[in-house]
């Protein structure tokens, strides 16, 4: 399971929101082997003189959380991390210094999915890759 928000300027990020998402998603596909119908991405955007960032980023600041059950290797986190910054630069025009990621793993049994507990689910991927 995996549960995705994306924060940036408002003017900036809406107009390639799509374009956003599916980079984000074929990167998790690849990199955590993560099916293709598994999708929930959440756009917050963020008024330009609400949000405050270090001088060297630019408005196109953007900023990913992303919440996932825990499992997934450190080379699977790394090789996520290189996808996105290699797709965010060449496919989005967003600089490396412009995107920052963060992954939240938690136990399975934390999520409540489909009336369950996240460890009592059948799911149709693998978590540790």
């Amino acid at each position: 399971m995996g549960q995705i928000k994306i924060f940036g300027i408002k003017e900036h990020l809406h107009p390639i929101r799509v374009k956003v998402s599916e980079v984000i998603h074929e990167c998790l596909m690849d990199a955590f082997q993560y099916p293709k119908e598994k999708k929930a991405h959440r756009f917050i955007y963020i008024d330009s003189d609400s949000f405050f960032y270090f001088d060297e980023r630019t408005k196109k600041h953007t900023i990913i959380e992303i919440s996932v059950f825990e499992g997934r290797s450190i080379e699977a986190k790394k090789k996520f991390f290189k996808l996105l910054f290699d797709k965010f630069e060449n496919e989005l025009g967003i600089s490396t210094m412009d995107l920052e990621i963060t992954i939240f793993e938690t136990p399975m049994h934390n999520w409540g999915i489909r009336g369950k507990s996240g460890d009592e689910l059948s799911l149709n991927y693998k978590v540790n890759v």
